[in-house]
């Protein structure tokens, strides 16, 4: 009974952290846009599908791999520092270059490392290569290159638990903006549509008046006219169909709820990762099955956001070093050596 008891009052306890953190989220979503506070019951509506994200994005983040050190020293024995950056030297200048590092070591003087979000582009290029074939050299050999190009920092935080904790409330930020950008898109599309339709009642107007000048007593262009007012009658139809299907004007706050909640519900369909596995050689060459070359596995995640749906993104998770800073003075001669 004792652990019964025990049991239940863990579970009460998680879902009462969960009620609390859902409604941060919910007070999140809102300040992103305030006028969604007018909208009926919204707190209710928000709350289930916001708690629903989170648990989902939770889960997500915890299959990330844990952080790992980036530095110099790390990418001769990491085989994905290694991977993720051409040679030691350029490890050190994109953490030191980017401003949210440097902005948590000077808000967090005590802290000895910083915890970050590593995004790169990845790109695969096939060339031909120069490989061995038992006793035989060959220069004509097929090959996959793997690259890492424009590294990102711009999320950091003092301690691993903190990160995950920002990429996820960050990942519910985007879900809210991917729900609020349909309401954009409709907002846009009613506006060319009342711009369109004031168009062609004016342009009607117009024709109709024709018809009652002296060109309708000569019959020099009647049937013109009236072909042009049928066609210009049916642009016309069509356009209020359309505008009706927008729903009216007094509906908008409704259906911005709708749409925010309907992404929020939906949300391993606008976030998730992917996880691709290569066999990488120290060039980055990747080796084929049966290819003695020396060789180690890599998994890389590929992260897949509302805000670039074309772009693929690679991410890891990594420790950064304060005594591995460059000094401001020395940034700028860094990044001009890397540029020579």
């Amino acid at each position: 009974m004792g652990l019964l008891s025990w049991w239940s009052g863990r579970r009460r306890a998680a879902d009462a952290d969960d009620l609390r953190q859902a409604a941060q989220i919910v007070e999140r979503i809102v300040r992103l846009s305030p006028q969604l506070r007018l909208a009926c019951d919204y707190e209710a509506r928000l709350g289930p599908v916001a708690r629903d994200a989170l648990r989902y994005l939770r889960g997500l983040v915890g299959q990330v791999p844990a952080a790992r050190e980036a530095s110099a020293a790390a990418w001769a024995a990491d085989p994905y520092i290694h991977a993720f950056f051409a040679t030691p030297e350029e490890v050190s200048p994109v953490f030191s270059h980017s401003e949210a590092v440097r902005s948590c070591f000077y808000d967090h003087p005590e802290a000895t490392e910083v915890f970050a979000v590593l995004g790169m582009a990845v790109g695969e290029r096939r060339t031909l290569g120069v490989a061995l074939h038992g006793t035989t050299t060959r220069t004509d050999v097929a090959q996959t290159t793997v690259s890492f190009s424009d590294h990102q920092v711009r999320v950091c935080a003092v301690s691993e638990a903190a990160l995950r904790e920002e990429i996820i409330v960050r990942a519910v930020d985007q879900l809210a903006l991917e729900g609020l950008a349909a309401i954009e898109a409709d907002t846009q599309r009613r506006e060319s549509l009342e711009h369109e339709r004031a168009l062609l009642k004016t342009r009607l107007k117009i024709l109709e008046r024709q018809g009652t000048g002296v060109r309708s007593l000569l019959g020099s262009d009647a049937s013109n006219s009236f072909a042009e007012v049928a066609r210009l009658q049916a642009q016309i139809d069509e356009n209020d169909r359309a505008l009706a299907n927008l729903g009216l004007k007094t509906e908008s706050l409704e259906r911005a709820l709708e749409a925010v909640c309907g992404v929020l519900a939906s949300a391993e369909k606008h976030v998730y990762v992917q996880a691709r596995k290569f066999l990488l050689d120290r060039m980055n060459v990747v080796v084929n099955d049966g290819d003695a070359r020396a060789a180690q596995e890599v998994e890389i995640r590929i992260a897949h956001l509302p805000a670039t749906p074309n772009a693929i993104r690679a991410f890891s998770l990594v420790r950064f070093k304060r005594g591995d800073l460059l000094p401001a003075r020395d940034m700028l001669k860094e990044a001009g050596r890397l540029l020579i």
